[in-house]
């Protein structure tokens, strides 16, 4: 372990967090006024040697380390009746593998896109949040990192505006979705085919509405893509534009609670056909360029995410989706055609309680014309090894253990398996280590 790991084990001490209650301004005497919370999480990843016998400039490299370090800050006020201010600040340093490039199912969410060597300051979250009730049946809310404390409506309006995240809204899944927590991968904790509005680090500003009715709930989001894809600067006032709608269903089978989402999204942009790109630099003889054939048009994409308990303390989860291959990929990561299945397990059964382990299998696919452009040199958002003349879907295996420190501390191990690295059957396959440091108050 490197020295800036021991360095970043002590800063913990100097870190603190809070939480005030009082009566709420509304009905719920359990209510927060104000709350802050606070997390840190190290993550450092070797990979193992690997068949390579060539690179590209979006390649995955054997034998490489790199490490990532981020601390937030939550702090949440309520505002008036059912309504709740959050700004999050948060300290980032370092980088993924290969400057987070060389497998389209990147082995650590805790990689931005932007890398930098010296500890930097963002604002990642600043946003209102209105519930309205339309239920006198009422249900307790449990203080968290963006949440206070307090209770609503069984039945109830939600409305978010502000800069956040996509996907702290749609494509939740309880066993698969938090990189601080559980699975690493990209293509673990989010459908890889999932496009979501997003700059570099993840984020993006727009609006979204969810209709909670028994245990249905319908939510609709409107936000701002990259003014380029895959850029760190957001295109505002929605010139370039992502909608997203999904709808969940809530169960249980044998008395174990699941759920059932079906994420649809369309994203209008200024984007590349894959093949005209192609088609151009074959006929001009230039390296191929997907900027210079972009047009405003359209990128859909779907999937369906399931989560089920089957048992105490054992869940189930896994999801498919399937995105338009024809046009240049905008945001997340190079995936077509995905599908991802895992099993999560809390430590209780060996008297472990807060201890976790899980283990994932997913498949990444990508089109025909997605094939042909990688293979004339193309680069997409994490891919490119300069030529492609044996294309495979990527398969990747992860699993990890979770140990529980201390109560607000855990040390994860983590391993990744990742066949046909870039849906490159002449690389691979590699083996990527992680060990994952993660506190949170």
């Amino acid at each position: 372990m490197k020295a800036v790991f021991r360095f970043r084990m002590s800063a913990l001490a100097t870190m603190a967090v809070f939480s005030w209650r009082q009566p709420a301004l509304a009905a719920d005497e359990d209510g927060q006024r104000f709350a802050a919370h606070f997390q840190f999480t190290y993550v450092e990843q070797q990979t193992s040697d690997f068949r390579a016998p060539y690179r590209g400039p979006n390649s995955l490299s054997p034998r490489i380390g790199a490490e990532t370090t981020d601390a937030t800050i939550y702090a949440g006020l309520s505002l008036w009746s059912g309504a709740e201010g959050w700004l999050n600040a948060e300290i980032d340093q370092g980088f993924g593998l290969d400057n987070t490039l060389g497998v389209a199912g990147f082995p650590s969410a805790e990689a931005y896109k932007v890398g930098k060597n010296q500890p930097y300051l963002r604002l990642p979250r600043l946003f209102v949040r209105q519930t309205i009730d339309l239920s006198e049946a009422r249900e307790h809310v449990d203080a968290s990192a963006n949440q206070l404390a307090g209770a609503h409506g069984i039945d109830r309006l939600v409305f978010t505006v502000g800069k956040l995240s996509v996907s702290d809204i749609f494509d939740t899944n309880l066993y698969a979705h938090d990189q601080r927590a559980d699975f690493l991968n990209w293509t673990a904790i989010d459908a890889g085919t999932f496009d979501y509005a997003a700059d570099a680090w993840g984020y993006t500003v727009g609006a979204a509405v969810e209709w909670y009715q028994g245990a249905w709930a319908l939510r609709a989001g409107i936000f701002d893509l990259s003014n380029v894809p895959n850029s760190a600067q957001l295109e505002p006032a929605f010139h370039e534009f992502q909608t997203d709608f999904e709808i969940e269903k809530r169960h249980q089978i044998g008395g174990r609670d699941g759920k059932l989402l079906l994420t649809v999204f369309d994203t209008r942009g200024r984007m590349g056909l894959l093949d005209d790109a192609v088609a151009r630099a074959e006929a001009s003889g230039t390296p191929i360029d997907v900027a210079a054939v972009r047009r405003y048009r359209s990128r859909a994409g779907a999937s369906l995410s399931v989560e089920q308990q089957i048992a105490e303390g054992l869940g189930f989860f896994a999801r498919v989706g399937k995105a338009g291959g024809n046009v240049e990929a905008y945001e997340f990561t190079d995936v077509d055609r995905a599908a991802v299945a895992g099993l999560a397990l809390q430590g209780t059964r060996w008297h472990r309680g807060g201890d976790s382990v899980g283990m994932a299998a997913m498949v990444n696919g990508i089109s025909a014309a997605r094939q042909r452009f990688l293979n004339a040199g193309g680069l997409g958002i994490l891919v490119g090894d300069g030529k492609l003349p044996h294309p495979g879907a990527e398969q990747i295996v992860e699993t990890y253990y979770s140990f529980a420190v201390l109560s607000y501390a855990h040390l994860t191990l983590d391993y990744q398996w990742i066949n046909n690295p870039a849906y490159n059957r002449d690389r691979g396959p590699v083996s990527v280590y992680a060990v994952r440091v993660h506190a949170q108050y």
